[in-house]
């Protein structure tokens, strides 16, 4: 019961802090309402990083080895923090005001920039997480 106890407390703070930041890029990338670049920066950097965390969970063993991180942290990271970074909702309500718009180009481009991007951000943090961690480390 105390595990679970801790990993609704670290869903919570990876979810508030996901949150910040996703706000924080959002005030820094969006410059006007033509097109939600805040959004897109936010799914693609979360797709990233969630790449990471996909990578380094499926070697687990090496993950508890190294003692970087325990189990709640991952919770954290990957449930918590890109659970609330990256947002669907924000996604689909900025596209329909894009086609209220009548905005359907943009809207394509958005939709694509997104799905395409979003799998390509997380296959990248997937690969590179991969490179790094199967590079000689030196004692």
């Amino acid at each position: 019961m105390r595990i679970i106890l801790w990993s609704y407390f670290f869903v919570a703070v990876g979810g508030a802090l996901g949150a910040m930041a996703r706000f924080a890029l959002n005030v820094m990338l969006q410059r006007d309402i033509a097109f939600p670049w805040g959004t897109l920066g936010a799914n693609l950097a979360g797709c990233l990083l969630m790449g990471v965390i996909a990578q380094l969970v499926a070697t687990a063993s090496w993950f508890n080895e190294a003692g970087i991180i325990p189990d709640q942290y991952r919770i954290l990271f990957a449930i918590g923090f890109c659970g609330s970074f990256t947002t669907l909702s924000a996604l689909v309500m900025e596209l329909h005001t894009m086609l209220q718009r009548s905005e359907l180009l943009q809207s394509f481009a958005y939709l694509m920039a997104t799905m395409v991007g979003g799998f390509a951000c997380f296959y990248l943090g997937f690969m590179l997480t991969r490179a790094l961690r199967s590079l000689p480390v030196s004692t």
